[in-house]
């Protein structure tokens, strides 16, 4: 909790967000809620490092997406710092300006909220030591596996549990590829991603198997 005058820290939510679903936004509130904090930053990756070999949704799309899901969110916020940024996101970049921004508005470090799924390979990424000299990092579980711990933790980052948080929630098992998948086989998505998203998706023939042209 936040002391009366102290401001308060803010959340850091990355992805390629293609597209945003109802988990990010489960998340997001969650962190939100238990973490007490300001607002949560989605940042859509621009040039994601670990999907070069894969074919994107173009950024234009995916944070018009991510736009139209967190508009009537109170608390919830786009950043376009990795859209503007050339060259791959790389969440040490993010994290460093986000950290340094924090720092300016007086407020605590940021939280880099992720699940589980994520943490489990957050060793391979870009200077992962450095990210937590920068920022705090919120754990949410991944549904139907066993939840990682502050033993986990200590097995792999030794002498740094307390960089770490772990969310009670949110249970929500949705994955975009399981969206698009279903967008391809002309199966609803109505329970998975906000109207909003939805109605965008249809419009612009996203995930379709022969997209119209644009």
């Amino acid at each position: 909790m936040t002391t009366a005058g102290e401001a308060s820290a803010f959340g850091i939510l990355g992805g390629t967000f293609d597209p945003v679903h109802e988990g990010h936004l489960a998340l997001a509130r969650e962190a939100l809620r238990e973490l007490d904090l300001d607002h949560v930053l989605f940042v859509p990756n621009a040039d994601p490092p670990h999907k070069q070999d894969q074919v994107i949704t173009p950024a234009i799309d995916r944070e018009a997406m991510v736009a139209l899901a967190i508009e009537l969110e109170a608390g919830l916020r786009l950043s376009r710092i990795e859209l503007d940024r050339p060259g791959p996101s790389y969440a040490v970049d993010t994290v460093a300006e986000l950290a340094a921004r924090a720092r300016r508005e007086g407020r605590p470090e940021p939280w880099f909220v992720m699940s589980a799924e994520v943490l489990d390979d957050f060793e391979t990424w870009r200077q992962p030591a450095r990210i937590l000299q920068l920022c705090r990092i919120a754990v949410a579980p991944r549904p139907g596996a066993e939840p990682l711990d502050d033993r986990w933790v200590e097995a792999r980052f030794p002498g740094r549990g307390s960089r770490f948080a772990f969310l009670p929630g949110p249970e929500l098992d949705i994955a975009s590829t399981t969206i698009r998948e279903r967008v391809a086989r002309g199966e609803p998505i109505d329970t998975l991603v906000p109207a909003p998203v939805r109605r965008y998706i249809a419009e612009h023939g996203l995930y379709r198997m022969h997209a119209p042209a644009r």
